[in-house]
């Protein structure tokens, strides 16, 4: 029975069923998704803020804080392939290579420090989409993602906020990124990076 990342009967899944294994046994899927936004919602103030060097490791820590409660794989690579519509996510054995390959290209540009609004804007809107292609996660990526974003662009000295963008449009930028246009994602930085930073 194939679920929305088309993976069919997988470990991660009840038997028979789409709903992903959780702590708290949940078998309905909207209960599911709505405990999901509200554990992670809370658990999202307990992350903290470091400052570079970031990581896939870094990522999956923050998934970790995220999601412990649900699922006892917080914080763990997937090991199924995933695919959402005509968008096919980096499979589980390539995902720590390319992973580290996109974080030292970031590392490279000196985690985008000293970058003026709109280098920043183009900068991030191509780190993001290229991390969103890895999909580390069974579930969860976009929250653990977007923590660890709000964490390179305060650091890079912007504010950030999610407020704004619709769930439709997030999903359109990221299938137009998938086919290497980033016009759609910049304009969702655009609207999300804020000011600089008063010291």
């Amino acid at each position: 029975m194939p679920d929305k990342y088309g993976v069919g009967e997988d470990a991660y899944c009840y038997p028979g069923s789409t709903i992903l294994r959780n702590k708290l046994d949940i078998r309905d899927e909207s209960t599911l998704s709505e405990a999901e936004q509200q554990l992670s919602a809370i658990a999202a103030d307990n992350v903290e803020f470091s400052p570079p060097p970031y990581s896939l490791g870094y990522l999956q820590g923050i998934h970790q804080v995220l999601f412990c409660d649900l699922y006892e794989w917080a914080g763990q690579l997937r090991t199924v392939g995933m695919a959402k519509q005509d968008t096919r996510f980096c499979q589980p054995s390539f995902m720590e290579a390319q992973a580290g390959k996109i974080f030292k290209g970031m590392a490279a540009q000196n985690w985008f420090e000293g970058m003026g609004r709109a280098d920043l804007i183009n900068a991030v809107a191509e780190a993001y989409s290229e991390i969103n292609v890895i999909h580390p996660f069974r579930e969860g990526n976009g929250r653990a993602q977007r923590i660890l974003f709000e964490h390179l662009i305060m650091n890079a000295g912007f504010e950030i906020s999610w407020w704004g963008i619709e769930k439709e449009q997030w999903i359109d930028a990221n299938i137009a990124a998938y086919h290497c246009m980033l016009e759609p994602m910049q304009h969702v930085f655009e609207k999300c990076i804020g000011s600089p930073i008063r010291p």
